[in-house]
């Protein structure tokens, strides 16, 4: 069946959030991937691609290493899911939001290993972040990967369950619709 997208809203709201199909395959980072960023799969925005896409960039936006739009390019390749959302939603972390996230993760984490959370002050310098990231990695990657991967499953579900409400309130219109027209006659 062929549903009407356009109408339902979802469409053209995912569509203003992605990035256009030529400015990804002209990125000077995403040239390495070649012809494959020419797959019109990795494109397509359906229920399944859109609802993918967001777990995938919701998923890596939490986790603490650089490069995290490409690796989100080379994940949504290899799981077939919309790449534009993808990177879109790794930018939940950003300049921004990257200290208050990973602090975040780093005591959920420590609280998940059951250990306390050390009290550490930022100083931007590469031996502080040697120095520290050798006490608390642990914790952060658990932290980061627990609600990384909480986020990627409700990001999912949520779509998923959006698109589906959006498809329902659609044929409801229809019939509806086709009720009117019937009594009119």
């Amino acid at each position: 069946m062929n549903y009407n997208l356009e109408r339902m809203g979802l469409r053209p709201f995912f569509k203003r959030l992605m990035p256009e199909r030529r400015h990804l395959q002209q990125h000077r980072q995403l040239q390495v991937l070649g012809d494959i960023l020419h797959d019109p799969d990795i494109f397509h925005l359906t229920r399944r691609s859109a609802a993918g896409g967001v777990a995938v960039g919701l998923f890596l936006a939490f986790i603490p290493i650089p490069g995290q739009m490409i690796l989100a390019a080379l994940l949504s390749l290899l799981l077939r899911v919309n790449m534009p959302l993808a990177l879109v939603c790794v930018w939940v972390s950003n300049p921004l939001t990257i200290p208050p996230l990973f602090f975040f993760t780093y005591k959920f984490g420590a609280w998940l290993l059951n250990e306390p959370a050390k009290n550490i002050q930022f100083e931007p310098s590469l031996s502080w972040l040697a120095e520290t990231f050798a006490e608390i990695w642990q914790p952060l990657l658990l932290g980061s990967l627990t609600l990384g991967g909480l986020a990627g499953l409700v990001g999912y579900v949520l779509v998923r369950l959006l698109w589906r409400l959006a498809i329902v309130r659609k044929w409801e219109e229809r019939k509806a619709l086709q009720r009117d027209l019937r009594k009119r006659m």
